[in-house]
């Protein structure tokens, strides 16, 4: 493990591997051991603030797309890897998109899987009131760490060290999960977006999950859309013709 600086707070992170750098992001309830296994590649795999051995301001209570997006700006500068391809999982895909917003070749393609763009679909409205519902309940039951636990459950995680390191980072959960809504998605600046994408979705993802894909991808020109199989052959397909 090594610590670089993000935008104000220490990043921990791994480099594994050589050839075109890849940078993966991970989401909600995750660190830098979610990293996918990327062989054929400079896969450097990094803890978000507040997550792993990564620094976070104190109190650390919220956090939005943006300040996410500007740690992975520096990480990727100061690292050498402009022009990485950016793997973003859940929460991290929306970071992923940000840096591609706002951040002009700091990243040459990205993999967003199961980005949670549920602004640009009106059936998300629901189910994400049923998801607020059970976490409230969930934390007036056992608190944080108790909530963050029936999260996972939800999505077939329960126990193991994945759960134990969710439990310990639980602040920063919370922090993404209330920072997820931060992101404007201009329709228009996502259709004049030039650099490719693969949009992502896990067997797993609800309905919602893959309709929010769906326009995403039908937003982004010469989108990419499959499964999350399909980080790995994602990945060999844009650093075989984007290497940076």
């Amino acid at each position: 493990m090594a610590v670089i600086e993000g935008a104000g707070v220490e990043l921990a992170y791994e480099e594994t591997g050589t050839g075109p750098a890849v940078v993966v992001v991970h989401g909600m309830a995750a660190d830098r051991a979610a990293a996918p296994r990327l062989e054929g590649t400079r896969t450097i795999a990094y803890d978000r603030r507040g997550y792993g051995d990564s620094g976070a301001p104190e109190p650390y209570d919220r956090t939005t797309v943006a300040e996410q997006a500007e740690d992975l700006a520096a990480l990727v500068s100061a690292l050498g890897a402009t022009g990485a391809v950016g793997v973003g999982m859940g929460f991290g895909a929306l970071v992923v998109l940000d840096v591609l917003l706002r951040h002009a070749g700091a990243l040459g393609a990205a993999v967003l899987v199961d980005p949670p763009a549920f602004q640009l679909v009106d059936e998300a409205m629901e189910p994400l009131a049923a998801e607020r519902l059970a976490l409230e309940e969930a934390l007036r039951e056992g608190g944080r760490e108790h909530a963050v636990e029936a999260w996972l459950a939800a999505r077939g995680v329960s126990g193991g060290e994945r759960v134990e390191r969710a439990r310990r980072d639980a602040r920063a959960f919370f922090a993404d999960y209330g920072g997820q809504a931060t992101l404007p998605l201009s329709r228009r600046e996502l259709r004049a977006l030039t650099v490719p994408v693969a949009v992502l979705s896990s067997d797993g993802a609800p309905a919602h999950a893959r309709a929010a894909a769906d326009a995403l991808a039908r937003l982004l020109p010469d989108a990419r859309r499959g499964g999350a199989e399909d980080v790995a052959a994602s990945v060999r397909d844009l650093t075989g013709t984007f290497a940076p």
